[in-house]
């Protein structure tokens, strides 16, 4: 397609997002104590993540900062919580990239590393890439289960901090099963009002897993995976496997970050599959390393992780932003998917 061909390179804006990849990857991030296998499962207290109110609350101080960024409410939740889409949108002959977070309530260090990223594109260091990539965001998409809010039972869930968070959204039901049904109308509203209206070419979907995982005999910071279904053309997964090599190659050197390939179904349900397959996005998976609250202790990772897989959020979308914006994705390598490990629990 001719949005994927090689553009002239964004000089300035490349410079730019590879001084702040630079920045995240520092060797300040072994204070976490030595990468994903630093942390048992300690205190873990939600009171010191967004709250939804906080997060909008955010996000419309970077709107009035920002003047190239854009916030627009896209439907509410089942309890009627507005679902936010921030939008860069510069050029519309600029390739485009999707990140969507909080699918699942209770996986939330990634919002937090999107606000950061967020707050980072209405800076001099990191603004220059919008010239060359246009950029959307869901930064929580299911804000009731982040926020506790929901028709059934959270008793048994282990985090303190004043609320509980879950998988689910407010009807016990996983939006990341959702992309054929659109049932539910947090779905809905990402189809109906994003999916459907933009042409996106890219797009990251953000999750946490549980903490055992290990690839290679150590344990994984994060599992990656391309789509899977057989209605996904060539083009598509091909472009999907080079965003994968751009998010690889700029985790796996710096020295708290180890990748796997995450193990994952081929229901077009899930939205890795379904938006390659229905719309010809080009996909990727992360799961992130740990939960921020579960039923199950040993998914949930002590706080003290919480640096590193903000930090690991962070260069995630800043790699990705700058290897589209100057044309790298279209002719990175993609072969290390040949190797790479299979996460095994």
């Amino acid at each position: 397609m001719s949005r994927r061909l090689t553009r002239t390179t964004v000089s300035l804006a490349a410079a730019a997002l590879l001084g702040s990849i630079a920045a995240v990857t520092a060797p300040a991030a072994f204070a976490v104590g030595e990468g994903p296998s630093c942390c048992t499962n300690g205190t873990v207290n939600t009171s010191i993540l967004h709250t939804y109110d906080s997060m909008v609350a955010e996000l419309k101080a970077q709107a009035a900062k920002q003047p190239r960024m854009q916030l627009e409410v896209i439907g509410q939740t089942i309890k009627g919580r507005d679902i936010h889409l921030v939008k860069y949108l510069s050029d519309p002959s600029n390739p485009t990239i999707l990140y969507l977070t909080q699918q699942h309530g209770n996986e939330q260090l990634t919002t937090e590393g999107t606000l950061e990223f967020i707050k980072s594109l209405g800076t001099g260091k990191n603004g220059g890439v919008l010239d060359g990539v246009n950029i959307l965001i869901v930064p929580m998409l299911n804000a009731d289960g982040a926020m506790g809010d929901v028709d059934f039972s959270l008793d048994g869930y282990v985090a303190s901090g004043g609320r509980h968070l879950t998988r689910y959204n407010a009807a016990r039901v996983d939006l990341n099963r959702d992309h054929v049904a659109k049932a539910q109308p947090e779905t809905k509203a990402l189809h109906d009002k994003v999916l459907s209206v933009y042409d996106i070419d890219y797009a990251i979907d953000l999750h946490h897993q549980g903490t055992t995982s290990r690839a290679d005999g150590e344990l994984v910071s994060g599992s990656i995976l391309h789509p899977t279904n057989g209605d996904v053309s060539a083009e598509t997964l091909a472009g999907s496997k080079r965003l994968g090599a751009v998010v690889y190659n700029a985790i796996q050197p710096t020295g708290w970050g180890h990748l796997g390939k995450y193990v994952g179904g081929s229901e077009r349900t899930i939205a890795r599959n379904g938006l390659a397959a229905e719309y010809g996005i080009s996909t990727l998976l992360f799961e992130m390393r740990g939960m921020s609250d579960h039923e199950n202790e040993s998914a949930v990772l002590g706080q003290k992780s919480n640096g590193y897989l903000i930090r690991q959020t962070v260069v995630t979308l800043t790699s990705t932003a700058r290897a589209i914006a100057d044309g790298s994705i279209d002719t990175v390598d993609a072969s290390f998917w040949d190797t790479l490990p299979a996460q095994r629990s």
